[in-house]
């Protein structure tokens, strides 16, 4: 007979598959083409002002109390909550599925999710709102209820509730929870005490730094998040140079991969397309362009000029699942005799990533990758309380919304013991209904945000 946790994972899943598959697929990737269009090839044409954006300061005057921290700050906030565990066992899973071809699909969601973030980013900042406390507040609540004007009010309220829960990190939790106990336990001693034990020393370390609010984890994040990218690449550098001569085949592979029928799949055209839907679906839950949250991050700089956030939040694609993603599947494709012939599963995928590493730095990779997994881990964590705290105030006030870190902490340790299927169910469904609402916004609003594009390339650029 099947347990609680087992109906509320078969019912979540059902749920979850079906609002997150050809609707929520067509969503995203569809408005994704739109933006690209319509912004004129954004990502690509503009990418090094998007760079030299980055490294704008804004003076004492321009920015004085338009925003919480610097654009730097928000891109690294963003990208910490984007580079995580993700990162890692979804490419595994993903090139499990649908072969070497699924990267190709992930670097054309990146560029699609760039033009989605450049609307994302720019809005932002064009629809701020006072909170209770009559402080300034960015994100897609904001934007609903400003720039669409107050009758879409239910909309901001429906996607703040929605993002209570979509943004509490259990995946995260629950992944690093079996990546620590599977690695430094015997498979008898990984009991539900020892789950929960680990489940509270993650929490513990979450609530130092995200009890200190946005100032803090901006703070932190524009330390950790260069660190971390760089230590990924350095590692993955490293397995690449001792591999060098598999290099060129890897990256053939990943193009003629993402135009040729697999056969575990059934072949055909119906193949091609599985291996596109699956690599564009890793990306968009990697990188959460069209989700919403990396604008509550945008929304709070003090960038003054909305198109120039919009091409900061341009960058974050490129990094997360453009740069990254690309590092893991290239450090497990190295070592591509190892993997399974069918799907597996999320613990698996991270198994799989960590033998990977192995396989390729003898005795340290394992431990090197858990190093890196476990500031993801954190870094997203400490990002996502900052988005749930961001709703609870939207909904219940900034005084009480506050309060919400400490329901945040304690679905951390729920997260550690709870079956993974639920988790992903559960994070899977409350997505796409974040998804829903803030995409509908940027469609609606996408002209207003062209011209304040065009607005800032002739005061800027076309002089």
């Amino acid at each position: 007979m099947d347990s609680i946790w087992d109906k509320l994972s078969n019912g979540l899943i059902a749920v979850s598959d079906l609002v997150c598959g050809y609707p929520f697929f067509i969503l995203l990737v569809g408005g994704g083409l739109f933006f690209f269009f319509y912004s004129g090839f954004a990502p690509l044409r503009h990418f090094g002002k998007a760079v030299a954006a980055l490294r704008f300061k804004e003076s004492a005057s321009e920015g004085e109390k338009k925003g919480q921290i610097s654009s730097f700050e928000a891109l690294s906030t963003a990208i910490a909550s984007t580079v995580g565990m993700g990162n890692i066992a979804g490419v595994a899973i993903a090139i499990s599925i649908g072969g070497p071809g699924t990267i190709f699909w992930m670097w054309v969601s990146a560029l699609l999710g760039m033009a989605t973030k450049f609307f994302e980013g720019t809005l932002a900042v064009m629809y701020k709102g006072r909170d209770s406390e009559g402080e300034l507040q960015g994100g897609p609540m904001y934007v609903m209820t400003e720039g669409l004007g107050k009758k879409w009010r239910p909309l901001a309220i429906f996607f703040a509730a929605m993002g209570l829960f979509g943004t509490l990190c259990t995946m995260q939790a629950n992944q690093l929870t079996e990546a620590l106990t599977t690695t430094f336990l015997q498979p008898e001693d990984i009991t539900a005490k020892a789950r929960l034990i680990t489940g509270l020393a993650i929490t513990a370390c979450v609530a130092v730094v995200a009890l200190g609010g946005i100032t803090r984890i901006g703070k932190v994040a524009s330390r950790l998040s260069p660190f971390m990218v760089l230590a990924y690449f350095l590692l993955v550098l490293y397995i690449l140079i001792t591999h060098i001569g598999a290099v060129p085949g890897i990256f053939r592979d990943i193009v003629v991969g993402a135009f040729t029928p697999r056969a575990a799949l059934g072949g055909g055209i119906g193949s091609i397309i599985m291996i596109a839907l699956t690599g564009v679906r890793r990306a968009v839950f990697v990188n959460e362009a069209g989700v919403g949250t990396a604008s509550m991050c945008h929304g709070a700089s003090a960038n003054s000029e909305p198109a120039r956030e919009g091409l900061v939040a341009m960058l974050g694609p490129s990094l997360d699942s453009g740069l990254v993603c690309t590092l893991t599947a290239l450090a497990i494709l190295i070592q591509k005799d190892i993997l399974p012939q069918e799907g597996i599963s999320s613990i698996q995928g991270l198994h799989l990533a960590l033998t990977s590493f192995e396989a390729s730095v003898p005795v340290v990779g394992r431990y090197l990758l858990l190093f890196i997994l476990l500031i993801f881990a954190f870094s997203s964590m400490f990002s996502y309380s900052y988005y749930g705290t961001k709703c609870a105030s939207f909904l219940f006030g900034a005084k009480k919304g506050k309060y919400y870190i400490y329901f945040y902490l304690c679905m951390i340790v729920v997260a550690a013991v709870v079956p993974l299927r639920t988790v992903v169910g559960f994070v899977d469904l409350t997505f796409a209904l974040m998804a829903f609402p803030n995409m509908l916004t940027l469609l609606m609003l996408a002209p207003r945000a062209k011209k304040e594009m065009n607005r800032y390339f002739d005061k800027y650029y076309n002089k």
